[in-house]
């Protein structure tokens, strides 16, 4: 009978070992923005477009520490300080420098890049 009579206290510690037992850890929830990947941080941000050369919509882009109304108004600036002789010389307008920045492009090229020294970069691609 002896045996008995501890079959139910057998019984409990079973029962009782699976409630003291830490839950498995939730997963971590994932992250709201995703960092970008490097073929993103290439491809840049758009920001709009400006008037380019006689009028030519342009798309702009930044990329690396630069914003977007600080974009717009360098090329804005680039357009407006290029000269007719600058615009149609066979080497491609520029370099004109527009306050820290460097603008430019290479002959026939739709493209117009814009940097610094401390490389942040701006793009406007004629549409």
């Amino acid at each position: 009978m002896k045996s008995l009579a501890v079959l139910p206290a057998a019984f409990a510690v079973v029962l009782l070992s699976g409630c003291g037992a830490d839950p498995a850890p939730a997963a971590a929830p994932p992250p709201s923005s995703p960092a970008p990947t490097a073929d993103q941080a290439l491809a840049g941000s758009p920001c709009g477009e400006v008037a380019g050369y006689q009028g030519a919509k342009n798309k702009v882009v930044v990329r690396g520490k630069t914003d977007c109304a600080e974009a717009t108004q360098v090329l804005k600036d680039y357009f407006a300080k290029l000269t007719p002789a600058e615009a149609t010389s066979p080497q491609g307008p520029g370099p004109v420098v527009v306050g820290a920045w460097t603008c430019g492009s290479g002959p026939n090229d739709p493209v117009t890049s814009c940097s610094t020294e401390d490389e942040r970069q701006i793009e406007a691609t004629r549409s």
